[in-house]
Formats: C-alpha cells, sequence, structure tokens
C-alpha cells in the first residue's frame, strides 16, 4: 500500500464560516486528490447537520445522525459512528487505516489509530473562557493529545504552547500551517475613502473594542470596516461602544464577505488591523500579506512568526499603541508563507509513516 485511507470526522464541518472551515475547505479536496494518486482514499463522516460547502466527487461523504452540539453529547455519538463505519467498511473489503479529526473531544475505542489537528488553545486558555469550562477542557486535550498517533499544529508557536502545556512526546508532533493561496489576488488599488479592514468573527477575544478607541483618539483615523460574523451579543456590544465613543459614523459593520469581495477589501484597504488577544495562527495576517495589504497586529508570538518583520506591532489593548503603529506602518512586504498544497503534503506524509 502506498498511501492510507483516511476516515476524516467532520461532525462539526456545518459550524459556518471561520478559520476552521476554511481550514477543511481548502485542505480536504487537496489531501483527496494526492491519496487517490497514490492510491489511497479519503471519506468524511457528516454530521447530522451535513455540510455547508462543496467537496469534490472523489470524496466519499458518510452520513450520520451525530449533533455538533453540546460537545459531550456529540463526543458520545460520534464515537460510536466512528467504530460502526471502521466496522461496517472492514465487513465488505474497504476497510480504513487511520482516523483524522480536527476537533476535541477525541473519539474513543477505535480499532485504528487517529490523528489530531489543533487549531488553538482558547478552550483551555483563553480567560474568556469559564474557568469550569477551561479546567475540563484541560482534561479533554491532555487525554486527546495523549492518545493520538500523531498532533498536527497549525503553527509553531502552538505546537510549543501544546507541548509545554501537556508534555506531550515530541517526535508525535508536527507543524502542518495553514495556506495563504485560497482568495484571488486583485492589484493593491487604494480605495478613494482610506479604510482600515478588521477580518474575523466578532467576538470578545478579537479585541475589536481597542480598534474602536483607538478611532475615537484619533479624528483623523480612516474609517473602520469589520467584516465577519457576530458571536452572540457581542456585536450589539460593539455597536453600543461605538455608540458611547461618538464613532458610529466611521464604523462599517459589513458581516461575512465572499471570496471575491474579502480579496477586493484586502486590495483596497489602508491596512489590516488584527488586534487579538490569543491565536493559535490568524488567517487574516497571511491573506492581508499574500495581498500586499500593511499589517498592523498585536503583539503576539504568533503574529510574529507569521509576519515577522512585515507587519507593525503594538500592545495588546493599547489604542495609543495601535495609533503609532499606524503611523509607522511597515511598507508592505510578501514574506514565505505557506501553501495548503505544503499542509496537505505534511499531513500526508505523516499518515503514510504511520500505516507503515
Amino acid at each position: 500500500m502506498s498511501a492510507p485511507r483516511v476516515l476524516v470526522c467532520g461532525t462539526v464541518l456545518a459550524q459556518g464560516i471561520g478559520g476552521v472551515q476554511r481550514h477543511n475547505r481548502e485542505l480536504l479536496p487537496r489531501l483527496a486528490s494526492k491519496l487517490e494518486a497514490r492510491g489511497g482514499r479519503l471519506a468524511v463522516l457528516l454530521g447530522r447537520d451535513g455540510l455547508d460547502f462543496e467537496l469534490p466527487a472523489s470524496i466519499e461523504r458518510i452520513a450520520s445522525g451525530v449533533p455538533a452540539t453540546p460537545a459531550a453529547w456529540r463526543a458520545w455519538h460520534e464515537s460510536g459512528a466512528l467504530r460502526s463505519v471502521l466496522k461496517r467498511s472492514s465487513a465488505h473489503g474497504g476497510a480504513f487505516d487511520l482516523v483524522h479529526t480536527a476537533h476535541l473531544p477525541a473519539p474513543r475505542g477505535l480499532e485504528v489509530p487517529f490523528t489530531l489537528t489543533l487549531h488553538d488553545l482558547k478552550s483551555v486558555a483563553s480567560p474568556f473562557v469559564p474557568l469550569a469550562r477551561r479546567l475540563v477542557g484541560r482534561s479533554i486535550l491532555r487525554s486527546a493529545v495523549r492518545r493520538a498517533a500523531h498532533v498536527f499544529c497549525v503553527s509553531n508557536t502552538l505546537a510549543r504552547e501544546m507541548l509545554a502545556f501537556t508534555g506531550a512526546d515530541e517526535a508525535r508532533v508536527s507543524v502542518a500551517p495553514n495556506g495563504c493561496d485560497h482568495l484571488p489576488r486583485f492589484e493593491r488599488a487604494a480605495s478613494n475613502e482610506p479604510f482600515l479592514l478588521f477580518v474575523g468573527r466578532l467576538e470578545p477575544r478579537k479585541d475589536v473594542e481597542t480598534l474602536l478607541r483607538a478611532l475615537a483618539l484619533d479624528p483623523t483615523l480612516p474609517r473602520v470596516v469589520l467584516a465577519g460574523a457576530e458571536q452572540g451579543d457581542h456585536g450589539a456590544k460593539l455597536r453600543v461602544l461605538a455608540q458611547q465613543l461618538s464613532v458610529c459614523e466611521r464604523v462599517n459593520f459589513a458581516g461575512p464577505q465572499s471570496d471575491s469581495a474579502l480579496a477586493r477589501l484586502y486590495a483596497e484597504c489602508a491596512a489590516v488591523v488584527l488586534p487579538s488577544l490569543r491565536e493559535g495562527f490568524d488567517l487574516p495576517l497571511v491573506e492581508a500579506l499574500r495581498a500586499g495589504a500593511p499589517a498592523l497586529a498585536s503583539d503576539l508570538p504568533v503574529h510574529r512568526e507569521l509576519a515577522g518583520e512585515a507587519a507593525s506591532y503594538f500592545a495588546s489593548c493599547n489604542p495609543t499603541q495601535l495609533l503609532s503603529a499606524w503611523r509607522s506602518r511597515a511598507s508592505p512586504s510578501s514574506p514565505l508563507l505557506a501553501t495548503w498544497d505544503d499542509c496537505a503534503s505534511e499531513m500526508l506524509s505523516r499518515w503514510t509513516k504511520l500505516v507503515r
């Protein structure tokens, strides 16, 4: 056998637009193509809500009634559904060699090894997650990492943090970074009405509040476009804050964008602002760099890892430093960025070694 037969656990793939969806949307077709070219196979176990993006016909879709939420209920049903598929496939001569999952809790009681992709550690380390949930999450994470045949992390920063947190065997961990080559590219052409662009879900961890406060401190700062879905009532809270700061007319809550529209925003913006308090990767940063847009980023290790000297940095929660970063922003440049093919190749290499 030159390539493995892989069953991907996709029971949360109907959760809507975001970095995890982008990761799967770009990666699964590439993995399927590489596996098929080497005699392997890729199938996806879907949850009760199905799938909200297209997959090529070469990827087998296996329906199930597994609910996406709550997580504990999903995990219970998910493990049973995976065991059932593995048993049925084996009985019909199409046995899978391994299971891959990119969410927690990880499956239990499988007759084949499983691999795990980690996107971040927000569920175990973020102050925005209640302490009780963080404590449970830490136990779940350590168990999953201990039992996984291999763990993929989307950045070196995340890998180091995870290893320190779990004490995992470094030999079973590798980095498979997200790609940057999924959006169309347009020639940079600044808008006649300059604007700063934020891309991402509107949630406390993204700290859009600091951007709004910077806007209030400097009336000459360009208007702000917020391109992303709203989590819970956080969008409403940001609107209230904008009103309190008297910047409502300078903030556009643009909502989620199509790939073409998002690429156009990157091409036309005066700069992309990334004020996040915690990230495992930060896809909008590499999207901005590839588009040639100036990037203003909170001074996180992962931002430094991804952008190096190509971005201008400011201390988290500090609108005054954000303004300084804007005024002294670095000239746009494109550091060496990973592609989705790079990520797929790393995963396929590890999978092949495992089944051998």
